[in-house]
């Protein structure tokens, strides 16, 4: 009988192979051994560069945001920036350039407010959260071949309130707006607001 109060084995990794390359992911069979069965099982992996999200906020306490067609859902989507990061690359860094390429917008400060992994059972990368503060449109857009998108600013409890409404959708985003709300009450608790957290 299988206990639920007992840790889970670590299963041993034997070797993997690639079975697709496309331009935003590598797919890889990889075979794991159970130390404890010795059975061997053939799993998928989608391995990815790293992300970055960014939540810019602006001196009279919008957010920025992105509204863009997804072609995953084949519907619009209403997001913060972010984009892949390059191998190597500072997380926080990363963001400033995705905030700067997509939006035109920079701030006086950036910070990591931490990271995820988007999905655990199939993928290999990480999601990175940068806050970016006092952000300014400063900056000519810098979109890929394939973007389009429309760039607006919304109060911060706007945002909040569009996300409980489901009209803020995508998981990533939500994940970013989860470690912001901690350091926008704290902002928000404050007697001037337009302090920099």
């Amino acid at each position: 009988m299988n206990s639920s109060t007992r840790e889970p084995a670590r299963w041993e990794k034997l070797g993997c192979v690639s079975r697709l390359k496309t331009r935003v992911f590598e797919v890889l069979g990889v075979r794991y051994r159970h130390p404890g069965r010795e059975t061997e099982r053939d799993f998928v992996v989608v391995h990815a560069p790293d992300w970055v999200n960014v939540v810019a906020r602006t001196p009279d306490d919008r957010l920025v945001l992105v509204r863009q067609f997804r072609y995953g859902i084949d519907e619009f989507s209403l997001e913060i920036p972010g984009g892949v990061m390059e191998p190597g690359e500072d997380p926080v860094a990363a963001g400033l350039r995705e905030l700067r390429e997509e939006t035109g917008y920079a701030g006086t400060s950036a910070v990591l407010l931490g990271a995820v992994h988007p999905n655990p059972a199939i993928q290999s990368n990480r999601c990175h959260f940068v806050l970016v503060d006092g952000a300014v449109r400063s900056h000519e857009l810098e979109w890929d071949a394939d973007e389009e998108i429309r760039v607006l600013t919304e109060p911060v409890a706007r945002v909040f309130e569009l996300a409980h409404a489901g009209k803020i959708f995508h998981g990533l985003v939500l994940n970013a707006l989860m470690l912001f709300a901690p350091k926008w009450r704290e902002l928000a608790a404050r007697p001037d607001p337009g302090r920099p957290v």
